[in-house]
């Protein structure tokens, strides 16, 4: 087996043009930064490309890297950098619960908005993260800085609040560090710091999902996850609706609607998504660090089942408290919005 080649042969050798030596360099950093960028920008698509871009202005500055910082902290100054640039030129993503006030089941779905107004899902199986902080001096764990209530509550910052609460508290770098990669000073950080925390900590629930989620343990949780899975595959709205909390909410962008309490949950889906004309599997899946699925709705047309749309689940004890649907662009076509609304046909695959 091949040892590894240490990283400043490969630094030595990307800045003289190696490009296999910049892309091996690179790699280790490439899920992380993938995170970063999505924790800034609300969105998997922008922290992609972010990253490329990142990566593109290291291979171009490589040479003038002098190892004062590590690579790691010189990669994530370029990301942070070009994610505060990205902002200036789009609006900030939501969640449809911050969006506007929830709707009655009994009228029709929204007509879906522009996808740069929705913060986007983040698939565990994406994330290079391990359990816990960072480091020393970050505030929350990783898989908690990537939940669906604290991204959507990093979007509510200004752009360089946002860049130093992530640096900071996520990624555990120094007030000084932090200064000299967005080029201000350690007193600018430390203000800017504590006017995100005012902000963050307001928007964010009491209790993490990780927190609840360690406190049911691994086998209720995936007991509740099966629950919900197989009484959505059954069509079986009220089994849906026993594991919800008084106050639950359920969103499907890049629709806008969005219904909150057991009653108006219930009437949506009995009347759409769960009204018994329509075929679905359910996949268990993670999410923003949450417990979800993956649902495929059978095309008759095409005769296979097709993504339908990537549920993230919020639970507050052993309840769910927020269901979010992200619907894939073919859940928006018209013949599967008539279907939602109560076609018949369920073919078998």
């Amino acid at each position: 087996m091949l040892e590894p080649v240490p990283e400043p042969r490969l630094r030595e050798a990307a800045a003289a043009g190696d490009e296999r030596a910049f892309a091996e360099l690179v790699e280790p950093y490439r899920g992380a930064l993938h995170a970063h960028c999505y924790r800034m920008l609300g969105s998997t698509q922008d922290g992609e490309d972010a990253v490329q871009e990142t990566l593109l202005r290291a291979w171009r500055s490589l040479a003038t890297f002098e190892g004062r910082s590590s690579l790691r902290s010189w990669l994530y100054t370029i990301a942070t950098n070009v994610c505060l640039r990205a902002i200036e030129r789009r609006p900030v993503r939501v969640l449809p619960i911050e969006h506007g006030p929830p709707a009655d089941p009994r009228l029709p779905l929204a007509e879906p908005l522009a996808e740069s107004t929705w913060i986007e899902p983040y698939p565990d199986d994406r994330l290079d993260l391990a359990d816990g902080p960072a480091g020393p001096e970050a505030r929350y764990e990783q898989r908690e800085s990537v939940e669906l209530a604290f991204v959507a509550a990093l979007q509510h910052l200004p752009a360089r609040q946002r860049a130093v609460l992530i640096l900071r508290d996520v990624l555990g770098y120094s007030g000084a560090e932090v200064a000299d990669a967005l080029q201000t000073t350690p007193a600018s950080v430390s203000s800017a710091l504590q006017r995100a925390h005012e902000t963050v900590d307001h928007r964010l629930p009491a209790r993490s999902q990780q927190a609840t989620l360690s406190s049911l343990g691994d086998a209720r949780l995936r007991e509740l996850v099966d629950r919900y899975v197989q009484a959505w595959e059954r069509n079986d709205v009220g089994a849906i609706v026993s594991m919800l909390t008084d106050s639950a909410t359920i969103a499907m962008p890049p629709t806008a609607t969005w219904y909150r309490g057991p009653e108006a949950v219930c009437a949506f889906l009995r009347t759409r998504p769960l009204n018994g004309a329509l075929k679905w599997r359910l996949t268990p899946a993670t999410v923003n660090g949450q417990p979800g699925a993956l649902a495929e709705l059978w095309d008759s047309v095409a005769g296979c089942f097709r993504a339908h749309h990537t549920a993230v689940l919020t639970f507050r004890d052993d309840r769910i408290d927020e269901i979010h649907t992200f619907l894939t662009p073919w859940a928006m076509t018209a013949e599967v919005q008539n279907c939602s609304g109560g076609a018949e046909g369920t073919s078998e695959a």
